[in-house]
C-alpha cells in the first residue's frame, strides 16, 4: 500500500512541475467556457438590415420604427430600387432588406391585407431563420396593436410557454456542452499521453519490474487527474453560475457525484488511448481528433440527435458525453433526481467500467 501511496505521490509531483500540463488542465478549460459563453451564440443583437419602402406613408414609418427601437435590428441604410438589393447583399455587412410593397397603408386598410417583403441572407441558415422570426414576431405584436378595438369571431390564438429557458438563452444550451467537451477532451488527452510517456522516457521498466499490479498502475495514474479534473468541474460550474448566471435547479451533490462520474469515464478512455500508443504525439492525436469531432457532433451538443440520420444515431450511443450531457442539463436546467436520470447514469457506469476492464487488459506487462 505504501509503494501504491508513493506511486501517486509521484504523479501528482510530476503533473505540477509540468507548467504545459497545469495550463492545459486548467487555463484551457477557462478560456474555453469564456469564449463559448461570450462569443457563441445563436441570438442575434444589433443586425443591419436595409428597408426599400415602396409606400412611405404613417404606418410603413411606424413599424420602421419599431423594428429599429428593438434591440435587435440596426436601420443601416435605405434603398430605393429592388434592383440595388443584390448589391447590398453582396458588400456583406446587410443581413436582411424589408420590402414593403407600394400603397402599403391603402391596402391595409381597404383590402385588411398588406405585403412586406422579408430578404435575408441565407449563406448562414440558422441566423437568416432567426432574423425571420424576430421580424414576423415585432409585426405580430404590431397587428395586434392594430386590432385590440377590433371583434373577430371564432378567434384562436395560440398562446406559446417556453419552459426551462424562457428567455431563450443560448448560453444556457452551451454551458452543459461545453463542461462536457472540456472535461472530456482534456481528461482524456492529459491521460492519454501519461503511459506513453513512461515508455518514450524508458521509465516504464521501472514500472514493469516493480511489485505494483496493471490495476494500481493505471489507478494511480488516473488518480491525480480526477482530482484535478474536479477541481476544473467546479471552477467551470461556478463561471456558469456567477458570470452567465446559469441556473442550478437540481441537487448540487447529485451534480457532483455525476461529474464525478463523467471524469472517471474519460480519464479511462484516455488511459486505454495510451496503453495503445507507442508515442505521445499519437496518444495526443487519437485523442483530440478521434474524440472532438464524435463528441461536437454525435452528443447532441449543437445538432439535435433525433435530426440525424439513422445510422449516426444508433452510433451517437457509444458516445459518453451524450448520456452525461442528457444528465446535467436534466439537473441544472429542469432539476431533476436520479429517478428521472438512472437509465443515463447506469449506461456512463457500464461504459466506466467496460474502459477500465479493457485498459487493464490491454496493458502489457513485457515490453515489444
Amino acid at each position: 500500500m505504501k509503494r501504491f501511496i508513493g506511486f501517486i505521490k509521484k504523479e501528482f509531483y510530476h503533473i505540477f512541475r509540468d507548467r504545459r500540463s497545469l495550463f492545459i488542465l486548467f487555463g484551457m478549460p477557462i478560456a474555453q467556457i469564456m469564449l463559448f459563453g461570450f462569443a457563441i451564440t445563436n441570438e442575434i443583437n444589433n443586425v443591419d438590415i436595409a428597408v426599400l419602402d415602396h409606400s412611405k406613408d404613417a404606418i410603413t414609418e411606424e413599424i420602421i420604427n419599431k423594428i429599429s427601437a428593438s434591440k435587435y435590428f440596426s436601420i443601416h441604410q435605405f434603398i430605393e430600387k429592388e434592383r440595388a438589393i443584390e448589391a447590398v447583399f453582396k458588400k456583406g455587412k446587410i443581413k436582411a432588406v424589408l420590402n414593403f410593397e407600394k400603397e402599403f397603408s391603402k391596402n391595409l386598410v381597404k383590402e385588411h391585407k398588406a405585403t412586406i417583403q422579408i430578404i435575408t441572407d441565407a449563406t448562414d441558415p440558422n441566423t437568416a431563420n432567426t432574423i425571420s422570426n424576430y421580424v414576423n414576431a415585432i409585426l405580430i405584436q404590431y397587428q395586434q396593436e392594430l386590432n385590440k378595438d377590433i371583434t373577430i369571431e371564432y378567434q384562436i390564438v395560440p398562446q406559446t410557454r417556453m419552459v426551462y429557458n424562457p428567455e431563450l438563452k443560448s448560453v444556457y444550451m452551451f454551458v452543459p456542452g461545453v463542461m462536457t467537451i472540456i472535461l472530456m477532451l482534456v481528461s482524456a488527452m492529459m491521460t492519454s499521453i501519461s503511459i506513453t510517456r513512461e515508455k518514450e522516457l524508458g521509465t516504464m521498466e521501472i514500472l514493469l519490474v516493480s511489485p505494483l499490479k496493471p490495476i494500481q498502475v493505471i489507478v494511480g495514474k488516473v488518480f491525480p487527474y480526477i482530482f484535478l479534473s474536479v477541481i476544473n468541474a467546479i471552477v467551470i460550474v461556478l463561471l456558469s453560475i456567477f458570470i452567465f448566471k446559469m441556473p442550478v435547479q437540481g441537487s448540487l451533490f447529485l451534480l457532483a457525484i455525476e461529474s464525478v462520474l463523467f471524469i472517471i469515464s474519460a480519464l479511462a478512455l484516455g488511459i486505454l488511448i495510451s496503453t495503445i500508443s507507442t508515442t505521445q504525439q499519437t496518444a495526443m492525436m487519437i485523442s483530440l481528433m478521434g474524440l472532438m469531432l464524435p463528441v461536437i457532433l454525435l452528443s447532441g451538443f449543437i445538432f439535435p440527435i433525433s435530426s440525424m440520420p439513422l445510422p449516426l444515431q444508433i452510433i451517437s450511443n457509444i458516445i459518453p458525453a451524450k448520456w452525461f450531457i442528457i444528465i446535467i442539463k436534466g439537473i441544472m436546467l429542469k432539476g431533476v433526481g436520479l429517478q428521472f436520470i438512472w437509465k443515463e447514469t447506469l449506461i456512463l457506469l457500464a461504459m466506466t467500467v467496460f474502459f477500465i476492464v479493457l485498459s487493464v487488459k490491454k496493458y502489457k506487462i513485457r515490453l515489444e
